[in-house]
């Protein structure tokens, strides 16, 4: 099985607005466009972390009809007043059929997706939830010439580490080894009942700064 390796990590937000505003607040940066996945009715806002690896925010589409079937990343469960969070990360690999047969976790339904010109499959539950409340990743085979990243502005950010926190750790770790992945990853554990949660270190051009959810108190860029 082809090893994985983190492709991008996840912020979900009511509103591209409020995301964009919360990694100002955490990051001292401004996302820059990104685009529309017509198939899900959704739409994002992208950041680089590194020639292969960018943060994603994402939202519902409001100008874009409603999909037949549930948004992924949970969307359809965020309220109006929703705060946003690291909700979940993607990781890549060259064989999305056969990692995902190799995963101790069930990931979703191999889809084909797309954004512009961008085409990839990727792995979604069929109820549109995030598999292991965030903690466990999507799948994602790009079908393209280059990763989306080697495209986005370089602002000088690079992930130093993605923390994941669950209150099985030695689940989560078991996960980790069927996809042959352990780029910039650590498990902690949780107490039984802790809700599991993401935390991203991320290097800034104001220093190493920590995302996870709008709802923590964030340091505004000096």
């Amino acid at each position: 099985m082809p090893r994985c390796h983190i492709d991008h990590i996840t912020v979900t937000s009511p509103t591209l607005e409020a995301g964009a505003e919360f990694i100002w607040q955490t990051l001292g940066v401004r996302p820059q466009a990104g685009g529309e996945h017509p198939r899900m009715g959704t739409h994002n806002l992208l950041l680089r972390l590194g020639d292969s690896l960018f943060l994603e925010v994402i939202s519902p589409n409001p100008k874009a009809p409603a999909p037949e079937r549930p948004r992924w990343f949970g969307l359809d469960s965020l309220r109006p007043d929703a705060l946003p969070s690291l909700s979940t990360w993607v990781a890549r690999t060259s064989n999305i059929h056969a990692t995902a047969d190799a995963c101790s976790e069930p990931l979703g339904i191999i889809e084909p997706m797309s954004r512009g010109a961008l085409n990839w499959l990727i792995t979604i539950p069929a109820d549109g939830s995030v598999p292991l409340d965030g903690i466990a990743p999507a799948l994602i085979e790009w079908q393209t010439d280059f990763h989306p990243a080697a495209k986005l502005q370089d602002l000088g950010l690079c992930l130093v580490k993605l923390e994941l926190f669950h209150a099985e750790p030695a689940r989560v770790s078991r996960m980790l080894s069927c996809l042959d992945l352990n780029d910039v990853l650590s498990v902690s554990p949780l107490p039984s009942g802790a809700a599991p949660r993401l935390v991203a270190h991320i290097n800034t051009p104001q220093g190493l700064r920590k995302l996870s959810a709008a709802s923590n108190p964030a340091v505004h860029p000096t």
